[in-house]
């Protein structure tokens, strides 16, 4: 060996070492990427875990990424939000976004005493048309040092779930690609230090439904050891609907397409519109605000669709039996409608709030705030039930502010609490798997029921999403300094969820009952300073 050899050799040699123990770069099947270091963890954003669903491949089920990477890959850039009309967004023109979006981010925390981590797989909500995972905070889990957090991006709106409800255009290409995702995540998260036995499929709003839509797949099992579906479940009225038909080819129409009949030949045509002018003709759908909120969501296809991914009602599928055995937690908020009730208090142009239009647009706006419009047979039938649920819940009374929370409670009642008692109830007599429910009454000083609605002198009680906001630390809430002994507590359950072997769940000290082989439901209520397991019987 000559001096250069020798002095050489050990350079490549601790060349090599420093690559192979580099935590900020990670070899995949596709090449290698290099993330960030943020101090406290590492992040790898915006990895590409299907081919761009552009052009021919729009509205059509997503393709498993296999472009090899030239160079290094520059997972330093946070996700694009997929194209969407955003209620979130102020102002007269809501379009925020881009086509080519489906993205993972994992982020990672610097724990020198772990070789590996439980990892929490994060759908966000957005009622189905708008969010992003950028929207959603890591840093409490980050903070802990003990789990990886992987953020999921899905189409949404009409990209998302256009439908004429044949294969043609068969929808749901939002699920597809989450299960796509989670398939990535499966497959890949090792390499980052992620435990793939001990994965954690978690969302909250449409993000929670759209977990017990997956885990209405029989394989689902094969992708999570665990489920939590916080604030939304399958059989939610806003979740699958009716009507997507008359939708889709509305919006052909809107955009140029023409009154077209073939669903093939409308599908040609919206691939080669611009995918703005496709969203931005959702403000077209509204009656007032942003009401119906979802016009365009899960729908259920035809067996003959290309990979379809939901054949029959979820709850036909419950009813079947036939659905993935994996312990499930759902949840909600002891005024969860807040947030879709809040729109009511916004001031219309002639200075008063829309819940006044209600004592005489009724029986015309009722079935679209409430998503019963398309799943009546006659309008009798429908006015009918608009009836009784006036009658049920104000009686004798006026739609007013001073009545407000009343609407409230049936927003609440109708949303969410309803249907979470019903899916537990029938879902426990078809599987052995434990299924889990808390109920959290805990307001935050300013929730999404006071940015909605502009007002700080109503108290909206306990609503959408104040938990989920001790978990992710979403900036509609201002979380006051005692509950982050609350947060601790969630992610504690969500870490020992993650990692239990018998499926068992603890929040505090209060012991999650199995609501399998009970006569009645059983749930823990969570309070600011206390827990408590209590039961309630079946509606």
């Amino acid at each position: 060996m000559n001096i250069v050899e020798y002095f050489l050799v050990p350079l490549l040699i601790g060349s090599v070492a420093k690559v192979a123990t580099d935590p900020l770069l990670v070899e995949l099947l596709n090449g290698k990427l290099r993330g960030r270091d943020n101090e406290g963890y590492y992040s790898y954003e915006s990895i590409p875990y299907a081919e761009p669903p552009l052009g021919q491949l729009r509205f059509e089920p997503p393709q498993p990424y296999a472009r090899r990477w030239d160079s290094v890959f520059n997972a330093t850039t946070p996700p694009a939000y997929c194209m969407q009309w955003s209620q979130a967004v102020e102002g007269a023109d809501k379009l925020v976004g881009v086509e080519d979006c489906l993205t993972v981010s994992v982020y990672k925390p610097k724990n020198s005493s772990r070789s590996s981590f439980p990892v929490i797989a994060n759908i966000h909500g957005g009622i189905f048309m708008f969010g992003a995972p950028v929207e959603q905070s890591h840093e409490p889990i980050m903070a802990r040092g003990n789990m990886i957090v992987v953020t999921i991006a899905y189409r949404l709106g009409p990209m998302g779930f256009l439908s004429t409800g044949d294969a043609s255009l068969s929808g749901n290409f939002g699920l597809k690609d989450q299960r796509l995702a989670l398939r990535w995540i499966k497959q890949n998260i090792a390499r980052f230090g992620g435990e793939p036995e001990n994965i954690l499929v978690l969302g909250h709003s449409a993000g929670g439904a759209s977990v017990h839509l997956q885990l209405l797949q029989e394989d689902f099992s094969q992708l999570a050891k665990v489920a939590v579906s916080l604030s939304g479940n399958a059989l939610d009225p806003w979740v699958v609907q009716q009507g997507a038909h008359r939708r889709t080819f509305e919006m052909g129409r809107i955009v140029g397409c023409g009154l077209l009949e073939d669903s093939l030949e409308l599908k040609k045509c919206l691939q080669s519109k611009n995918a703005s002018e496709i969203v931005r003709a959702v403000r077209r759908y509204f009656l007032v605000d942003y009401v119906p909120v979802n016009p365009f969501g899960p729908v259920v296809e035809p067996v003959d669709a290309p990979e379809p991914f939901l054949t029959q009602y979820p709850i036909d599928i419950i009813k079947s039996g036939k659905f993935a055995q994996v312990p499930w937690l759902v949840s909600h908020t002891k005024e969860d409608g807040g947030y879709n009730a809040a729109a009511l208090l916004i001031k219309q142009p002639n200075g008063r709030e829309l819940i006044h239009q209600l004592n005489n647009r009724w029986y015309e706006l009722a079935p679209h705030f409430l998503f019963y419009r398309n799943s009546m047979k006659t309008i009798d039938e429908m006015d009918d039930y608009s009836r009784d649920l006036r009658q049920r819940y104000l009686g004798n009374q006026k739609f007013s502010v001073e009545n407000y929370l009343l609407v409230q409670r049936l927003f609440t009642d109708m949303f969410f609490i309803n249907e979470t008692l019903r899916t537990i109830d029938l879902q426990r007599q078809h599987r052995g798997s434990p299924i889990y429910y808390y109920v959290y009454d805990n307001p935050a000083e300013r929730g999404i029921a006071h940015q909605l609605s502009s007002r700080d002198d109503i108290h909206f009680g306990t609503v959408h999403g104040d938990d989920y906001a001790l978990m992710f630390d979403k900036t509609i809430s201002r979380p006051r300094a005692d509950k982050k002994i609350i947060s601790n507590h969630f992610l504690s359950m969500l870490e020992g969820f993650a990692y239990s072997d018998t499926g068992a769940l603890t929040y505090d000290n209060c012991d999650f009952p199995n609501n399998i082989g009970q006569k009645q439901l059983h749930y823990v209520l969570i309070r600011n300073n206390s827990c408590e397991a209590l039961e309630i019987t079946p509606i």
